[in-house]
């Protein structure tokens, strides 16, 4: 269970993690944030009283994705300076922590869904080595899809390392800093993509897509323009996203017919430090007991970008069956999918 000195800390550690993720900006807010919140709003009490684990539960991102949006409104002129670089934080976070203490809290009900659309490159690499090992075409379950931007990743575009793939006329293309070697040249051929979330988002919703915009850090105006892109295709062409536990999802999507000849994929970004260790264990418990069916006509893989926090970075997990069972990771990747270092 946190305490006060613990919940503030966690704040001087996202700074170091953002900028250790070339956010300047975003890093001088959660610095300032650790000293300037105080027990004066509900926002400050709330956060600094917060019982869970405030690295795990994503609680300064949540904080700062409220600031940001609010700075974004252009309500408080002196909030939009600071996210523009501008400005003394400690006493511009002090006075709108509780002029604004109404907007800001209710930030803290639920952890970011950022779902960055880039990430899907660090996924499509995962992909294309199932691929290799399996055959060209895969059917995608996702859990913990968010607003369903990587569920577009049928839809999208990739350049990675040299290696294209996804329709040439795409209107957004996934072009990642690519380091090392790169991923196997196969076709690629995605059957299907559906997805579930506890708690999911209509991007197409103007609320919705304002407080998407509110978790992109605004050290990273690209991103703002990815995601506008990315929401005008589910305008275009809603995605499979339903309400619901991902472990009974799950437990659904594996109990029904596979086809033969395509490989079934589970795959998810940046969501297993949300899940608990119950739901975690249950999933695992799943995908073995289908690992333990997979046939060489009906493969299973399981594609993972997940964070190493120690290290600041994300890896890239792929597992398959029958016959790669081993989990192996195959690249570590920039958080937002900028970069992506094959292993």
């Amino acid at each position: 269970m946190a305490d006060e000195p613990t919940n503030r800390l966690a704040f001087h550690q996202q700074a170091a993690f953002c900028a250790a993720m070339a956010a300047p900006i975003t890093a001088r807010v959660c610095t300032a944030l650790a000293d300037a919140l105080s027990r004066d709003s509900a926002t400050g009490r709330r956060t600094l009283g917060w019982p869970g684990e405030p690295i795990p539960d994503a609680l300064p991102l949540r904080l700062v994705g409220g600031l940001h949006a609010l700075a974004r409104t252009g309500v408080d002129p002196d909030l939009t300076a600071l996210f523009a670089g501008k400005g003394d934080p400690d006493t511009i976070l002090r006075r709108v922590l509780i002029e604004h203490d109404a907007a800001l809290l209710p930030w803290l009900d639920g952890p970011p869904q950022t779902n960055e659309p880039m990430r899907s490159g660090v996924l499509m690499t995962g992909l294309l080595a199932v691929a290799a090992r399996h055959g060209p075409a895969v059917e995608l379950l996702e859990i913990g899809s968010s607003a369903g931007l990587n569920l577009l990743i049928d839809r999208y575009r990739f350049d990675l390392g040299g290696v294209t793939t996804g329709p040439e006329d795409a209107p957004v293309t996934i072009r990642p800093d690519w380091r090392g070697p790169p991923p196997p040249a196969v076709p690629l051929r995605i059957v299907s993509v559906r997805g579930v979330d506890i708690q999911p988002l209509d991007a197409t919703i103007p609320a919705v897509a304002t407080r998407l915009a509110g978790y992109i850090w605004a050290d990273q105006p690209e991103r703002q323009a990815r995601l506008t892109a990315a929401i005008a295709l589910q305008r275009a062409q809603p995605v499979d996203l339903v309400q619901g536990d991902a472990v009974d999802w799950l437990r659904d999507r594996l109990a029904e017919p596979q086809p033969a000849g395509v490989s079934r994929v589970l795959m998810h970004s940046v969501v297993w430090q949300y899940l608990g260790d119950t739901r975690r264990a249950a999933i695992t418990a799943m995908m073995d007991a289908a690992a333990a069916r997979a046939t060489a006509d009906r493969p299973l893989a399981w594609v993972r970008m997940e964070p190493d926090r120690v290290l600041q970075r994300q890896e890239l997990l792929v597992q398959s069956w029958p016959g790669h069972g081993t989990r192996r990771m195959l690249a570590t990747a920039h958080a937002h999918g900028a970069w992506i270092e094959s292993a």
